[in-house]
C-alpha cells in the first residue's frame, strides 16, 4: 500500500510522542485500577435494547433539509444501563498496522472505515452483523468528519494509477457513498491532483456541496449529480489547502512556502467558491485548523508546532471576535496528519454559543484526571467547568443544542464509563449512558488519539484509528468497531 511521499520528521516525531503519551496514560489509569480492584472488566453479555433509531424517544428530530449537514438532539435513554450491541473485528491482518478513518452513526447503523473499504454494521444481539460492505478502489486517503441529514458522505480514495502516476500514492478519486445502504450514489476523478496525497487532502461538505483541496488544487461538486461546480487553478502562489464544513464552507489558503508562509481564512459561497470575506491570519503562525465554519473558529500554532490560541469570528463579516489561549489544554488539532485533518480537533467541540476544550492530563492522583472547560465563542471567556474524576478522564464528543455530550473514562468495576449531557450555563448534568469496556481495550478506547468516539441516537461508538497485529498471534482478530446501548425497560 502506498500512501504517496513520506511524511516529515515532525510527523513521525509527532506520532511518537502521540504513541508515547498513549502508552503512558493507559499505564497510569491502568496502574490505578489494579491498585483499586482485582478484576476484569466486563461487558454484559446480551444485548437487549431496541434501536433507537425506531424509537423517537430517545432522539428528537431537527428539520433540514435532505442535503444539509446532519444535526440531531439527543434525549435522555428509556434506561441509562448500557449494554454492549456492536463488535466487530478485522481479521487477516497483512501487515502490522491497518488504518481505520472514518466512523459515521446514522441511527440504524454505524459505518466504518477501514483499509479500502466502508462497512455499516447493525446493533445486534449477536454484536457482529454487517449490514453491507463496499470494496472501494482503493484505500482512503481523506474521510469527511459529517453527513448529510438523509445519510450521504463523501471519501477520497487512492486508485491504481498507471504511467507516471504509478507508485506515486495519488489520491484523485472522490466518492458519495449512501450510509444506510452502502451504495455508491457517483465518483469522480478530480482534475489536475497530481500532487494529492494522503498528508495533504481534505475533503468536507455543506449544504447540497462536496469540496476538497489538497495545497496544490481544490475541487466542489454538486452532491446530488456531481457535476464540477468550480476549482482551483494549480500553480498559483496562494492555494486552498482545505475547507471546513456544515452551515457554512470555510477555506483555509496560504501563500508561500513552508519557511515563510502566511496565511487567510475566507467564508466561501459553496456553490460558487468565491469568498463573501477574507481574514488575514498574522504572520508568524506556523499552521492553521480550522475546528468549526459556524460559527468560524481557528485553532492557530503561533510560533509553536502545537496549537496555541483559538481565534473566534463574527460569522457576518468574518472580523476577530476573541482570542482563546491554549496553555494548559489539549485540543488535539492535527492528529497522525493522514486522512484529512485540517478540521478535526478531538480534545475540542464547538456548538453555537459556546466552544469546549480539554484540558491537559494532571499528574497528581489526588486531583480529576482532567476537565473541559466552557468559553463563551463570542466573548472568549469562561462560562463553565465539568471536572473529569481520579484516573477518570472526560472528552468531550460533540454539540447538542446548549448542551455537551462527553464521555468519562471508567477506571474499576465500581465506577463505569459514562456518557453525559452538560450544560455549561446551568451546570446541570444528565447521564445518558453508564457501561463498561473490555479490560485489555479500555485503555486504547478511552484515548481521542487513539480511537474516534461518536454518540447519536442513545448509542456510544468506539472505532480504532489504527490496528495493530498481535506479534504473538498474527492470525488473531483486532478490535475494530465497538458500540454500545441502553437496555431499555427489558425483563
Amino acid at each position: 500500500m502506498s500512501y504517496g511521499p513520506p511524511p516529515s520528521v515532525y510527523t513521525e516525531s509527532a506520532r511518537s510522542a502521540d504513541r508515547t503519551r498513549a502508552v503512558r496514560r493507559g499505564r497510569l489509569l491502568g496502574g490505578a485500577a489494579a491498585a483499586v480492584v482485582a478484576g476484569a472488566l466486563v461487558i454484559g453479555a446480551v444485548a437487549l435494547w431496541p434501536s433507537s433509531g425506531d424509537d423517537p424517544k430517545n432522539t428528537a428530530a431537527v428539520r433540514q433539509a435532505p442535503d444539509e449537514v446532519r444535526e440531531t438532539h439527543e434525549k435522555t435513554p428509556a434506561s441509562v444501563e448500557g449494554r454492549l450491541g456492536v463488535q466487530h473485528d478485522e481479521e487477516k491482518l497483512t501487515s502490522d498496522t491497518r488504518y481505520g478513518p472514518g466512523l459515521w452513526a446514522t441511527g440504524n447503523l454505524v459505518v466504518r472505515g477501514v483499509a479500502d473499504r466502508l462497512e455499516g454494521y447493525k446493533f445486534s444481539p449477536g454484536y457482529d452483523e454487517t449490514a453491507w460492505s463496499l470494496k472501494l478502489d482503493g484505500h482512503i486517503c481523506a474521510t469527511s468528519r459529517d453527513m448529510t441529514a438523509d445519510h450521504r458522505t463523501a471519501v477520497v480514495v487512492q486508485p491504481p494509477h498507471s504511467g507516471a502516476s504509478a507508485g506515486k500514492g495519488v489520491c484523485d478519486e472522490v466518492v458519495l457513498v449512501d450510509l444506510d445502504t452502502g451504495k455508491k450514489l457517483w465518483q469522480r476523478t478530480m482534475p489536475a491532483a497530481d500532487f494529492a496525497y494522503v498528508t495533504n487532502t481534505n475533503v468536507a461538505l455543506t449544504k447540497g456541496v462536496v469540496a476538497i483541496a489538497w495545497g496544490h488544487g481544490a475541487v466542489a461538486y454538486d452532491m446530488a449529480s456531481g457535476r464540477k461546480l468550480w476549482g482551483a487553478s494549480t500553480g498559483a502562489e496562494c492555494q486552498d489547502q482545505g475547507y471546513a464544513g456544515g452551515r457554512a464552507l470555510l477555506a483555509l489558503v496560504r501563500c508561500g512556502r513552508s519557511g515563510d508562509a502566511t496565511y487567510r481564512v475566507q467564508k466561501l459561497d459553496a456553490r460558487t467558491g468565491k469568498p463573501r470575506w477574507t481574514y488575514q491570519v498574522s504572520k508568524g503562525v506556523q499552521g492553521v485548523y480550522l475546528p468549526s465554519a459556524d460559527p468560524p473558529v481557528l485553532a492557530v500554532e503561533a510560533g509553536d508546532i502545537d496549537v496555541t490560541d483559538l481565534i473566534t469570528l463574527d460569522g457576518a463579516d468574518g472580523h476577530r471576535d476573541a482570542t482563546i489561549s491554549m496553555t494548559g489544554y489539549e485540543p488535539l488539532c492535527g492528529g497522525s496528519g493522514y486522512f484529512g485533518v485540517l478540521d478535526k480537533c478531538p480534545g475540542l467541540v464547538v456548538g453555537r454559543s459556546r466552544l469546549y476544550a480539554m484540558s491537559e492530563e494532571s499528574t497528581d492522583i489526588d486531583q480529576p484526571a482532567d476537565r473541559i472547560v466552557a468559553f463563551d465563542v463570542h466573548k472568549g471567556t469562561t462560562t463553565g467547568k465539568f471536572e473529569g474524576r481520579a484516573f477518570q478522564n472526560v472528552v468531550p464528543l460533540r454539540a447538542d443544542g446548549d448542551d455537551l455530550i462527553l464521555y468519562r473514562r471508567s477506571m474499576d468495576t465500581v465506577q463505569p464509563a459514562a456518557v453525559v449531557a452538560w450544560n455549561s450555563g446551568t451546570d446541570k448534568e444528565t447521564p445518558y449512558l453508564y457501561f463498561h469496556l473490555p479490560e485489555d481495550d479500555e485503555g486504547a478506547l478511552s484515548d481521542p488519539e487513539r480511537t474516534q468516539i461518536a454518540y447519536e441516537h442513545g448509542h456510544v461508538f468506539f472505532g480504532l484509528r489504527e490496528m495493530e497485529r498481535d506479534d504473538e498471534d498474527a492470525k488473531s482478530p483486532v478490535l475494530s468497531v465497538l458500540g454500545v446501548g441502553s437496555v431499555g425497560f427489558q425483563h
